[in-house]
């Protein structure tokens, strides 16, 4: 446990967080939202600093982020608590686990073991990150000082306050975009659509590498308008931001739902590379590969989790032209605009 940086004081020893959207306030002894940030004494505490309920080292690809220092690995950690109440969450064992658990892990901890075990990067991710924003940049500067690089996989739902925080701590981010509906974020998840929206606009102005990521959910949020709005505004922010469409599997309180039909992923598909330059769909290898978008060539060749760079320092072999991303040249990493 540990006091927290982002919030305030209020009258009557009450507190308002600013890690994310919510903005709560929070009476004493009690938490926000997240179930993770807790009042003591008109003070707000972080209660799962240095614990860690979920640790694993993953293709990067998984994350997924596919133009972020593709075929490497990333050192993953979470922990428990969520500000969203998904109800079809796949990480639901954690995130809305309401014990504080987990291990003992302090930040130079998880840097020497991500360096141990030969990872480019440090993914903060499995549940919201923006809930542990001060534990995430202690480890982010000592990852930095490492030569590591640092990945949040988050909602979006993280507050103005929290992205000026850590500032240039973190590289890159792939940030969930559930829907293009109001209605959806209410029913389904217990927050607001455009908080999300301003972030990807935010993060992007900042300069951090961003991916987003769409679960395609049967009747919810796979309308053709709905994909249209959604390719158009990824559009507008930059057409060579990476829109990856996922297919969504029936689980937590969502089990009643079938699963997404593969024409429906490819109709998605379509309707993506209309508007932008990066489109893929998890589980279909064809719709993996990275193209060129001048020439159509693949140039980062993808089965499951194997990667075959064909880069050469950032553009095509064949037309020359830069392919927009962050990839390691000479064991330094650059970013192709």
């Amino acid at each position: 446990m540990k006091k927290c940086v982002l919030f305030k004081k209020l009258t009557s020893n009450k507190v308002k967080c600013l890690a994310c959207n919510h903005y709560c306030t929070i009476a004493e002894t009690k938490t926000g939202i997240c179930g993770v940030r807790k009042n003591i004494k008109g003070k707000l505490y972080l209660l799962v600093y240095d614990k860690v309920v979920a640790q694993n080292i993953d293709p990067i690809e998984k994350k997924p982020l596919y133009h972020f220092l593709p075929g490497t690995k990333a050192y993953s950690i979470g922990t428990v608590g969520c500000n969203f109440f998904c109800k079809g969450c796949q990480n639901w064992d954690i995130s809305q686990e309401r014990k504080i658990i987990g291990k003992e892990l302090t930040p130079k901890e998880i840097v020497n073991d991500a360096i141990k075990n030969k990872c480019k990067s440090i993914a903060y991710t499995y549940n919201e990150p923006s809930i542990f924003i001060e534990f995430v940049k202690a480890t982010a500067i000592l990852a930095h000082k490492k030569g590591l690089k640092n990945i949040l996989v988050t909602n979006g739902y993280l507050s103005k306050e929290s992205l000026a925080y850590i500032g240039k701590t973190v590289d890159a981010m792939n940030i969930d975009l559930k829907s293009f509906s109001e209605k959806y974020y209410k029913k389904f998840c217990g927050a607001k659509l455009k908080p999300v929206l301003d972030t990807i606009k935010l993060a992007h102005k900042k300069k951090i590498w961003i991916e987003i990521t769409t679960l395609l959910v049967p009747n919810e949020n796979d309308s053709v308008k709905e994909l249209i709005n959604i390719g158009q505004f990824i559009a507008s922010v930059n057409k060579n931001i990476p829109w990856h469409i996922s297919r969504f599997f029936p689980m937590y309180k969502m089990t009643n739902k079938k699963e997404t039909d593969i024409k429906k992923l490819e109709e998605a598909y379509k309707i993506g590379k209309k508007y932008l330059n990066f489109v893929y769909v998890g589980n279909l290898h064809k719709e993996n590969n990275t193209l060129c978008p001048k020439c159509g060539s693949i140039v980062i060749d993808r089965f499951g989790y194997n990667v075959k760079n064909n880069l050469n320092n950032n553009k095509c072999k064949k037309c020359n032209s830069k392919v927009s991303g962050v990839y390691e040249s000479n064991k330094i990493s650059k970013k192709s605009n």
